[in-house]
């Protein structure tokens, strides 16, 4: 059996679906015999694998990508002594990526059909996506998954270090019985109460925050891949979304179920399960978690949706509507992270500028300048001032952009606001449909559709108030120390579109303006080009700003155009994004990214610290979460005819004029 690489190619071959071509003395009538028959290999697998690394793999990276020169014809010989030839790289990396798989499992030959190397774009990611990335990303805190759920690329800690809530009698017991048989495990019980001064007092001593045990198992749930290898809070209801869509209902569920152990036990939905992220929470999803988890259930657990709206009720009322991310001289929310000194997680040397400056005032390297502020014995209420700021803007989901650099906890922000309507409209909607009308949480207090309904009409006021600039016709954040709105353009100012706040009139007159302000190549921008570059104050690329887009946005926003009825307008973005996403995977590997340049239409961003999933050997395993999701809901809502066009890699210039 042959193969390898063919630099003499007969005239008379004919070339079939995206370039891979038959020898006519085989094929006569390529299609025919195409759909006819299936066409099988016998590959050796490492030998196979060297071939294609040797020929193809110029740039040395394990991967075969469009950068790869020259570009050369793979030949193999089928079963049956078929000549089948492949020349697009985007069919010899599907093979070097069907050789890794069978890598994985030591199988020393792998039996292929040209079918799978051959298959279309959007059914492979789709189809990957479905049946591998979403259990690669699945995790547990428990003896089954600390192995991988312990380690943190953030950090620089060999140790297997877990804290377990003060409250938590059943992990409490679970990890001490653990700790007895895995010497490198390191048990720490929370505090009753947790402080920003105990949490910086174990910013050196890092660890995993225990979640749900359940039957001597942990809850599983899902990461967003990479150095992210947590359970983060925002992420996690954009991973929900693809996980219902994919069949996975009951890995929904399992998140949710988490959630209220997080709320219950660390009295908030984590930034993630870190100790390091004991004080901040993320943009608020959980009511829309529960809903669209209980309405996928084929068999309804009404008492898990009593339980699990009660506890998003006492999130809503305990973390939101008291402390400091309320602010009551305007009735609307902010983020507010509590916490002292350095955020721990960030890269090396992203403070640099800010500590120098700092450093000089107290006459110190800035090595000696943040080591004596980390420890407490400098204290500068300025600095101290700018990290509020910080890990607010972390607290946000948006770290880091600048319409939120130094000033993040001064915002009355669109997006919270409007994340918070959508609570109170759910909570009204889950106790009108499946409670009657009224609703006894397991704190005793009796909520009825009514009282809701106040408080969406509450908050729709002083959004049109504080946040809507009748000049733009756009809703912006307002500065709630200058009393004044801001004017920087956002994805965020049109989340009142998801959460369906808007009227009719201001849909007209936000969704012209959302198109003109973040249409890009490849779906739209998280922030306006004008706005990044005023805001900015120095030369440093934030990843949430131009010219980046995200997943979450993207869906957000595809949501709130269809809500309102403009189904031409979503799908035509919809489709850039899902081109974009199809068009960079079948050009690089399969690559699924956490972010991309939506401008350039291209994976390749360097903002930061870079892009999670761009860098693997072989195969991408797992995508990333939130991309993952975007893919198959993007898919869902598509017509057929278009999910045809983006397998034949149809340009959206060509179909959108």
């Amino acid at each position: 059996m042959s193969y390898g690489i063919n630099h003499n190619l007969k005239k008379s071959a004919c070339i079939g679906f995206l370039g891979t071509i038959f020898t006519a003395n085989v094929f006569m009538n390529c299609s025919a015999r195409f759909t006819e028959q299936e066409i099988y290999f016998e590959l050796p697998v490492k030998k196979t694998m060297n071939d294609l690394l040797l020929g193809y793999d110029s740039d040395g990276d394990k991967r075969i990508t469009k950068d790869d020169a020259p570009q050369k014809d793979y030949f193999m010989i089928s079963t049956k002594g078929d000549t089948v030839i492949l020349r697009n790289t985007y069919h010899i990396s599907n093979l070097l990526q069907e050789l890794a798989i069978a890598a994985d499992s030591a199988q020393e030959t792998l039996s292929i059909n040209l079918r799978q190397i051959q298959e279309p774009p959007a059914e492979r990611i789709s189809r990957r996506i479905r049946t591998h990335f979403w259990d690669d990303l699945t995790r547990t805190v428990d003896e089954a998954g600390l192995d991988r759920i312990a380690t943190d690329e953030k950090m620089h800690d060999a140790h297997q270090r877990v804290y377990v809530p003060y409250y938590d009698s059943t992990g409490i017991a679970y990890f001490l019985e653990l700790q007895k048989r895995r010497r490198n495990l390191e048990v720490n019980i929370l505090p009753p109460v947790i402080t920003p001064e105990y949490v910086r007092s174990i910013n050196s001593k890092p660890g995993i925050l225990t979640l749900k045990i359940k039957n001597g198992k942990g809850v599983p749930f899902v990461v967003p891949g990479g150095r992210f290898n947590e359970m983060y809070g925002w992420d996690s209801y954009f991973e929900g979304v693809g996980l219902i869509l994919d069949g996975r209902a009951d890995l929904a569920k399992a998140m949710v179920d988490n959630f209220c152990y997080q709320i219950k036990f660390y009295g908030k939905i984590l930034n993630a399960n870190r100790s390091y992220y004991l004080t901040r929470t993320q943009p608020p999803f959980l009511s829309s978690f529960i809903k669209e988890v209980y309405e996928a259930m084929p068999v309804k657990d009404k008492r898990w949706l009593a339980e699990s709206l009660s506890m998003a009720i006492h999130e809503y009322e305990t973390v939101w509507m008291q402390g400091k991310r309320f602010t009551p001289q305007t009735g609307l929310n902010r983020y507010y992270a509590d916490g002292l000194g350095i955020p721990p997680e960030t890269e090396p040397g992203h403070f640099r500028e800010v500590l120098d400056s700092y450093a000089k005032k107290y006459n110190l390297s800035i090595l000696e300048f943040e080591e004596q502020y980390k420890s407490g014995r400098i204290m500068d209420a300025g600095l101290d001032r700018y990290f509020v700021h910080d890990r607010t803007l972390r607290e946000s989901g948006h770290d880091t952009s600048w319409r939120l650099d130094n000033v993040a906890a001064d915002l009355n922000c669109v997006d919270v606001n409007a994340l918070l309507y959508k609570y109170e409209a759910d909570f009204q909607y889950l106790i009108a449909k499946y409670f009657d009308n009224e609703f006894t949480a397991e704190n005793g207090n009796t909520y009825t559709t009514g009282y809701w309904h106040e408080k969406t009409a509450t908050r729709k006021l002083l959004m049109k108030q504080y946040l809507w600039d009748k000049t733009a016709q756009c809703f912006y954040d307002y500065n709630i120390k200058k009393q004044r709105q801001t004017d920087f353009m956002s994805a965020t100012n049109f989340f009142p579109l998801w959460a369906g706040l808007c009227t009719e009139e201001e849909a007209a007159a936000i969704v012209p303006l959302l198109l003109h302000e973040l249409k890009a190549a490849g779906g739209f921008l998280a922030s306006g080009r004008d706005s990044t570059y005023k805001y900015a104050t120095n030369n440093v690329q934030r990843q949430w700003d131009y010219p980046n887009g995200w997943a979450p946005h993207q869906m957000m926003l595809w949501k709130g155009l269809l809500h309102y009825g403009y189904k031409a307008e979503a799908r035509e973005m919809i489709y850039r994004w899902l081109y974009m996403i199809t068009q960079n995977a079948v050009d690089y590997n399969g690559t699924i990214p956490e972010k991309y340049d939506v401008v350039k239409s291209t994976h390749k961003v360097y903002a930061e610290y870079g892009n999670v999933g761009a860098e693997f050997a072989y195969i991408t395993r797992s995508g990333f979460g939130w991309m993952n999701a975007s893919y198959q809901l993007g898919l869902s809502l598509l017509e057929p005819e278009y999910v045809q066009k983006l397998n034949n890699l149809e340009k959206p210039e060509a179909i959108f004029k």
